[in-house]
């Protein structure tokens, strides 16, 4: 199925190629997605706990100047991502309409899923950094890992709940059978 000037709720910008409902949905969802990951990144990571609280850097396991270094390109691939997440969404808004809450669960689930890949990968598994050190971190492992959990549900939620009509009907027809 593909979006043309007549479908309601829609609309492709002059001279937008025709992409399949399906295929743009996806786009959306992408975009969201890589846009919480970069704000997960670069706002609530690296300006809240490198950057205000100093609690840590991106690679702890080094010199201070290398963590620093970490730190840049760190920064450098969450605005990146970020930035690619939203140019995703001016052209998915240039073919078609945007489901803004399908895409705000997308990125909720980006944020969700982020938070809970570094508590878990970079700071358990590979332990590149902690959340913080020389205290009981198991309060804010607990706090870190329990807040991604909570905001992937309910990212992962709206998401299943803004499905378009055609998963819908697919999902509901499976059901019955």
């Amino acid at each position: 199925m593909s979006i043309s000037p007549g479908d309601p709720g829609q609309f492709p910008g002059p001279g937008a190629p025709q992409v399949p409902h399906a295929r743009l949905d996806r786009r959306q969802v992408v975009s969201g997605f890589l846009f919480g990951c970069g704000i997960a990144a670069s706002v609530i990571d690296l300006f809240i706990f490198h950057l205000v609280l100093q609690w840590h850097h991106f690679y702890d396991r080094s010199t201070p100047e290398v963590a620093l270094i970490a730190d840049g390109f760190f920064h450098a691939f969450g605005w990146f991502i970020t930035v690619a997440g939203l140019f995703l969404l001016a052209d998915v808004r240039r073919r078609s309409g945007i489901n803004w809450r399908r895409w705000a669960g997308a990125t909720a689930t980006g944020v969700g899923l982020f938070q809970l890949f570094d508590g878990v990968v970079n700071h358990k598994v590979l332990r590149i950094h902690q959340i913080r050190y020389d205290v009981d971190v198991l309060p804010y492992d607990v706090v870190w890992i329990g807040s991604a959990l909570i905001i992937l549900a309910v990212g992962s939620f709206v998401l299943w709940r803004t499905r378009p009509r055609e998963a819908r009907a697919t999902t509901r027809g499976r059901e019955g059978t």
